[in-house]
């Protein structure tokens, strides 16, 4: 089952996605809530989406919100790929490297990337996002196991000269409207088993090529480690780290210019298709 939280005339819609055989055909139906969060706050949230028989919407001509426009945590893990671990120069973490978004910072699946005018060293990172679908704390494996509502795609856009000005780089991660995140929840039953394929394309160039196998510390590692400081709760995002390939680690390094085009995508999950833009003040 796909969920997403659309725009509407009305207002932002949670929606249950059905996609037909055709290349971006199909029906989306509002389930009645407001947005994921409000869906997912319910215990019966799954069974409430799947009889969902509410207005419906052509997916062909959605308007994608952020999958959780405000979740209560946007809560972010660095350094958490192999790959990327080691392009950084940095030695595999013993623990998980974690940082915070606000949620000023996301925009939808398709909607442009703001560019702040204070900095031309913007980056991309392709991430994996697991949704929290009931509230856990001190989870054991199985707990974190059924605690995922689903998983979806976010492209963590770094503003890398401000994350560097200190040790703590939360700074450089939360710029307003900087942060695609979508355009649905996918539920895990709708996911095969082991790594699925990450990447970013800039301007149609591959720039980072990967599997969610490169993971140090993976969706149920994570939960378990997370639930052991703070309760999780329905609609709460976790963005697991991004892979090698991104623009800072570069020679020369790559960032994100006026006019381009970022697509970041997880196999089987979906895609991101974000434009680059300069901020306006």
């Amino acid at each position: 089952m796909r969920l997403a939280t659309i725009r509407t005339a009305a207002g932002n819609r949670a929606v249950r996605v059905d996609l037909s055989g055709e290349a971006g055909g199909g029906t989306a139906v509002e389930t009645g809530d407001a947005d994921l969060r409000a869906l997912l706050e319910r215990p019966d949230w799954a069974e409430r989406a799947a009889a969902a028989a509410g207005p419906t919407h052509d997916v062909a001509g959605l308007d994608y919100a952020p999958l959780v426009p405000s979740p209560e945590k946007i809560i972010c893990v660095g350094l958490n790929y192999r790959d990327h671990v080691l392009e950084m120069g940095h030695d595999l973490p013993e623990y998980p490297t974690l940082f915070a978004k606000y949620a000023p910072a996301l925009v939808g699946a398709y909607d442009d990337i703001v560019l702040p005018s204070v900095s031309d060293k913007v980056d991309y990172e392709a991430e994996l996002v697991v949704v929290i679908g009931s509230s856990v704390r001190h989870a054991t494996p199985e707990q974190a196991t059924a605690a995922i509502a689903g998983y979806s795609v976010l492209n963590d856009v770094s503003v890398r000269d401000y994350q560097n000005r200190t040790s703590q780089f939360l700074q450089g991660k939360t710029f307003e409207a900087s942060t695609p995140l979508g355009p649905w929840l996918v539920t895990p039953d709708e996911l095969p088993e082991g790594g699925w394929a990450i990447s970013t394309t800039l301007d149609g160039e591959t720039m980072q090529d990967s599997s969610t196998a490169e993971l140090v510390f993976g969706p149920v590692d994570l939960i378990v480690y997370l639930s052991a400081i703070i309760t999780l709760n329905p609609g709460d995002v976790i963005a697991t780290g991004t892979p090698g390939g991104v623009g800072h680690a570069r020679k020369p390094p790559r960032y994100l210019t006026d006019g381009a085009t970022v697509v970041t995508t997880v196999a089987g999950v979906g895609e991101l298709r974000n434009a680059a833009r300069s901020e306006k003040r």
